[in-house]
């Protein structure tokens, strides 16, 4: 995996557009509420858009979204494969 993703307390914008899991958005919140909400929920707040004002994090749990990447990747590696 290219792509390094901040989490939790290395994401250092001020405030975020915050969303869940399944992608509905919660809205513009400070950062620390977004903290908040993540460890009442047992899991971690991902910036997956830095390049946004304000940036886009999501509420996941990292592991799996880490996983489910790296499925992704070889998924497309095998297509890719099979072409040739």
């Amino acid at each position: 995996m290219s792509t390094f993703y901040k989490i939790n307390h290395q994401i250092q914008a001020k405030e975020v557009r915050l969303l869940r899991e399944d992608n509905t958005q919660i809205g513009i919140v400070p950062l620390s509420e977004a903290l908040t909400q993540a460890s009442a929920a047992g899991v971690d707040v991902v910036e997956i858009a830095p390049q946004a004002v304000p940036p886009v994090v999501k509420l996941i749990d990292y592991k799996k979204f880490l996983y489910q990447l790296s499925k992704k990747e070889r998924a497309i590696k095998a297509a890719v494969k099979k072409v040739d």
